[in-house]
């Protein structure tokens, strides 16, 4: 009766340890692959905000329609075009009213707004330079009262996409190195229960390849799970995302998420079997009494 007690006692030792294990390497590589994704990611977030960034060429009243006409298609026609739209004045008051929420022409009597052309453009021509350039030849037209774009935001997007992508990967590389560390504790940690069980099997004459295999084993298989269940929260994460922002295309591009996942799964199985290796052959190396 008392042996199946510590039977039933050190098997559940046995899987609060390797629950504890399999938990820690989820946690960890799930951390690890967030930053993943949002480091191949941040290109594509960052050419999304860049497409939203309109040059507004407003149109004086008397611009004959020819000219207009003529200026859309040589806008469409241009490499760096990705849409135009033209907003005529009666669009433009509408838009406005629905956005202070009241019709001001009723009180002014008339239309003060100008019709206009929103260019948006691909995100590899959206700098401050090529910007302000169309710009300043655009405004040179005779039927044109004024170009505007957001320059400050422009500006700041330029400044800090690049800082953005270095900052991620910094991040991402010490989230590795973390889940170096606490992997390996924790594999240390469940190992260190068993360091009588190794030493008794070298005592009586086992080879220490034939000790380590079977513990390797174990962990590289708990390191595969904790991988698999932090692989499967980073695709609903994945999914959560692309149905919030469909705009960023996140799963029209199956290599980037795939080398995620690829990443995640061998980091925690190249971990674990590193991690297992070291902390057996710690215990292997130590003299029987420094085991006590």
């Amino acid at each position: 009766m008392a042996a199946n007690s510590e039977e039933k006692f050190q098997k559940r030792r046995l899987l609060s340890s390797y629950a504890s294990v399999v938990l820690s390497i989820t946690l960890v590589l799930f951390l690890v692959g967030v930053l993943g994704l949002l480091l191949l990611n941040s290109k594509k977030v960052a050419d999304h905000f860049k497409e939203q960034i309109a040059l507004t060429i407003f149109l004086k009243d008397n611009a004959r329609d020819i000219d207009v006409t003529q200026l859309q298609k040589s806008l469409q026609l241009e490499a760096a075009t990705r849409q135009v739209n033209f907003v005529s004045k009666e669009e433009a008051a509408a838009q406005h009213a629905a956005e202070i929420g009241e019709d001001f022409m009723e009180f002014l009597g008339y239309n003060p707004l100008l019709a206009s052309i929103d260019v948006y453009f691909n995100a590899q021509y959206v700098t401050p330079s090529f910007i302000e350039k169309l710009s300043t030849d655009y405004a040179k037209f005779d039927f044109v009262d004024e170009v505007y774009y957001d320059q400050p935001l422009l500006e700041l997007l330029s400044a800090n996409i690049e800082k953005i992508s270095y900052w991620l990967l910094a991040a991402s590389m010490i989230f590795i190195l973390v889940a170096l560390l606490l992997i390996n504790s924790s594999i240390r940690l469940s190992i260190y229960s068993k360091r009588l069980v190794i030493k008794t099997m070298q005592l009586v004459g086992a080879t220490e390849g034939f000790i380590r295999r079977p513990f390797m084993l174990s962990y590289i298989r708990l390191g595969f799970l904790g991988a698999f269940l932090a692989s499967v929260f980073l695709g609903g994460v994945l999914w959560e995302l692309n149905q919030r922002f469909p705009e960023l295309e996140l799963l029209y591009q199956p290599l980037e998420p795939a080398m995620v996942f690829g990443g995640v799964i061998v980091l925690g199985v190249g971990i674990s079997w590193i991690s297992s290796f070291l902390a057996t052959q710690r215990y292997l190396n130590l003299k029987t009494d420094a085991v006590y």
